[in-house]
C-alpha cells in the first residue's frame, strides 16, 4: 500500500434491526457521494473556465508586450534583448501556471479521497471559496 495514502479500513456494522432504517443509511450513503460526485464536476467546470480566462488575459497581455518591444526595437542587439526578456517572462508564466495546476491536483485527490472515504466528509465551502476535507484524510 502506498505510504503517501493510506485509505482507512471500514469498520464491519451490525446489522440494523429494522431493515428499513439499513435500506435508508444506504440511500443517504448514496445520495451524499452523488452529490459530493456532483459538487466536485461543477467546481471543476468553474475552474476550467477561470483558468481559460485568466491564460486568455495573460498571453494577449504577453503578445501586446511583444508586439511593443517588437516595434521599439531598431538593432539586432535591441531585438537579441527583445527576445531574452520575452523568452523570460514566457517560462516565468509556464512555471506558475504549472504550479496552480498541481496545487489544484492536490485539492482536487483530496476531497475525492474525503467524498470516498466515509470517515471523513466533504465539508462546504470553506473562507477562501474552495471547498475543503476533513483533516481525517492522512497524506
Amino acid at each position: 500500500m502506498s505510504e503517501l495514502v493510506q485509505l482507512q479500513e471500514p469498520a464491519a456494522e451490525p446489522l440494523p434491526l429494522n431493515p428499513i432504517a439499513g435500506l435508508a443509511s444506504a440511500n443517504q450513503r448514496a445520495l451524499d457521494t452523488a452529490l459530493g460526485a456532483q459538487g466536485l464536476i461543477f467546481e471543476e467546470v468553474v475552474f476550467m473556465a477561470n483558468e481559460f480566462l485568466d491564460r486568455t488575459q495573460t498571453e494577449t497581455h504577453l503578445f501586446a508586450e511583444f508586439a511593443s518591444k517588437l516595434a521599439g526595437s531598431h538593432s539586432v542587439k535591441d531585438w537579441t534583448t527583445m527576445y531574452q526578456e520575452c523568452s523570460q517572462h514566457q517560462l516565468d508564466f509556464i512555471r506558475r501556471d504549472c504550479d496552480r495546476y498541481l496545487r489544484h491536483g492536490e485539492r482536487v485527490a483530496a476531497a475525492i479521497f474525503g467524498m470516498l472515504n466515509p470517515r471523513s466528509r466533504v465539508t462546504g465551502a470553506g473562507a477562501n471559496g474552495k471547498s475543503e476535507t476533513n483533516k481525517n484524510i492522512q497524506p
